[in-house]
């Protein structure tokens, strides 16, 4: 991947203390909501960002291609670093684990959309929800796939 830096200058922005820091967060961990960013960037020993300066650094970082959302649930998208390649989400609805596999799985069902529709899905951008491999044998966990 592109230094940081340099993609945010070549898009005419500059790497700011704010901007450094929440890419450390997702650098440290990924798949967070912009609250667990916050948490993360207050732990690491700089001053505390307000929300809205969380927010507003995540959209930046978000348009120059540095990080990338999914909605891994119905509540506030998750935030990762963006990879040299997409790829698809599966949320286990038992343990809530996210698991991330080559979006080439999908293709067969991808193509198959379009044919008949004309639609061309974008599958990076959600969660496929079901059972993890650990999960999928425990018949007390609510929720069936």
């Amino acid at each position: 991947m592109d230094d940081p830096g340099e993609v945010l200058r070549r898009h005419g922005l500059r790497m700011t203390e704010q901007r450094r820091r929440v890419l450390g967060a997702l650098t440290r961990r990924s798949h967070l909501t912009p609250d667990a960013v916050a948490v993360l960037v207050a732990a690491d020993g700089g001053p505390e960002l307000p929300p809205s300066t969380i927010y507003r650094t995540l959209d930046a970082l978000e348009e120059v291609g540095l990080v990338e959302h999914t909605h891994l649930d119905h509540r506030a998208p998750t935030y990762h670093r963006a990879g040299g390649h997409g790829h698809l989400h599966l949320r286990c609805r038992g343990c809530g684990r996210v698991i991330e596999v080559d979006p080439d799985l999908a293709t067969p069902f991808a193509d198959a959309v379009r044919g008949a529709t004309g639609f061309v899905a974008d599958l990076t951008h959600m969660a496929i929800h079901g059972r993890c491999a650990e999960c999928a044998g425990d018949t007390d966990t609510e929720g069936g796939a």
